[in-house]
């Protein structure tokens, strides 16, 4: 039987008659913690109205903290956490698109990250994001490669015919992405006289998109009305680039690159002069795997973890991208894809340039970023109902996970996974976040 699922107050749909607004601790809990509480809610008071007018009354922390005399529910949060035997499904399809933000899934299939926990992992290269999207509704793929927008926008159904529930287990990648030129535009570097350029980006929810915006919108330019974005699949934009249907694009490498190596492009800035430590990509997963198969879950989180961290080592820059660069990944010159790794690359001018923090990889999912991330979706008019920011982050930017995985991993942990982003030179206070999208200039909200 279909399982069903009611609207709750934060925006994100649960089993039916189950409202978790307040009912995650504001310290990152993720889909495990917050599956205890649901069924001790259930168990104690099966009547679906009860529940409800109690979490009314006295809100979901309360009535939580009640319980917990009587239930063990921290014990219970923590025995959901651990694995408690052989992973359920060894056997797991993970889609991706072949781009250097997908570093950590890539190399960890060559580098053998998956097998040392136990999974048997075939990495499928995609066409497109919204190829990505379909599949794993779809249930083709057992988590994915996703940009960090994705599973945000489907959990709310943005997008979707209908809300998907999926989660941010890990950020794949931070940094990592620029706004790439054509030639002839060398003498056109400020952005108040691009009116009327053609960008492409690689998805409507997508950073890129989001920063672009945000980017021309502080120049004075209105993104829908003064130039063109269009949506384009990351591996044919150097292509339309070279056949002059598009101006420039920000969007991942190693295609920024690629368009410098090629000689038909320049890289205009990296992101991480707008955002530094801005998310891009995400390894995603279905609620599902989470509450049906726990312990692959925490094999393939603690994998992905793992991985992230062995590729943000300088050290080992070089060795993943001759992992990483060959026909069944990449496909790409080793060259190209060194340049974007280790950060020392040609930009097109004439200069060479020497950036280690190009891209980095911390797999660490702070709300903070969920929480702009919604700020501009609503900015644009892509959200366009109120919700509970913060509910909303924590549901799908799944932090206690990821931060149990690198703490068994011996990784430092943030306190909270609320921190001040400074974004194209302001400060970002994701607790204020209606009073920083009220101070946005050029919005369509």
């Amino acid at each position: 039987m279909a399982r069903m699922f009611d609207a709750c107050s934060c925006g994100v749909p649960h089993a039916q008659g189950f409202d978790c607004t307040d009912a995650a601790p504001r310290d990152g809990t993720g889909d495990l913690g917050r599956a205890v509480n649901e069924a001790a809610l259930r168990a104690a008071f099966p009547e679906a109205n009860t529940r409800r007018a109690l979490l009314s009354a006295f809100g979901a922390g309360t009535v939580l903290a009640a319980l917990e005399g009587v239930l063990p529910l921290g014990n219970a949060r923590e025995a959901m956490a651990q694995p408690a035997g052989p992973v359920e499904r060894p056997n797991l399809k993970i889609g991706f698109i072949p781009i250097t933000c997908a570093t950590p899934i890539i190399m960890a299939d060559p580098m053998g990250f998956y097998r040392r926990h136990g999974l048997n992992v075939e990495v499928i290269r995609t066409a497109g994001w919204a190829v990505i999207r379909d599949r794993s509704i779809a249930r083709e793929y057992d988590a994915a490669h996703m940009l960090a927008p994705m599973p945000i926008a489907m959990s709310l159904g943005i997008g979707v015919a209908q809300p998907i529930p999926f989660a941010v287990a890990a950020i794949e990648n931070i940094n990592g992405q620029a706004i790439t030129l054509a030639n002839k535009h060398r003498e056109r570097r400020n952005p108040r006289d691009w009116r009327g350029f053609r960008f492409a980006v690689p998805f409507d929810f997508s950073i890129h998109n989001y920063l672009l915006r945000a980017y021309v919108a502080e120049a004075g330019l209105d993104p829908d009305r003064d130039i063109q974005i269009r949506a384009v699949p990351p591996p044919e934009m150097v292509a339309n680039l070279r056949a002059d249907n598009i101006d420039g694009f920000l969007g991942p490498d190693p295609f920024n690159q690629r368009a410098v190596f090629d000689g038909v492009g320049f890289i205009h800035l990296l992101t991480r002069e707008l955002w530094d430590g801005h998310p891009c990509c995400a390894f995603a997963v279905p609620r599902s795997l989470i509450t049906d198969t726990p312990n692959t879950y925490a094999a393939l989180l603690r994998a992905i973890v793992e991985a992230t961290a062995y590729s943000d080592n300088p050290a080992n820059r070089r060795e993943v991208a001759a992992a990483i660069a060959g026909p069944n990944y990449l496909n790409q010159p080793q060259t190209v894809v060194e340049q974007v790794l280790t950060g020392t690359f040609a930009n097109g001018l004439g200069q060479v340039q020497r950036v280690p923090n190009r891209i980095g990889f911390d797999p660490f999912p702070w709300h903070s970023m969920a929480i702009w991330i919604l700020t501009q979706m609503r900015r644009w008019n892509q959200l366009q109902r109120e919700v509970d920011w913060r509910a909303v982050a924590e549901q799908t930017f799944l932090a206690l996970d990821a931060g149990r995985a690198m703490r068994d991993l011996g990784m430092p942990v943030p306190g909270s996974p609320l921190r001040n982003e400074t974004i194209l030179g302001r400060t970002f206070d994701p607790t204020q976040p209606d009073a920083y999208l009220a101070s946005q200039g050029v919005r369509r909200s």
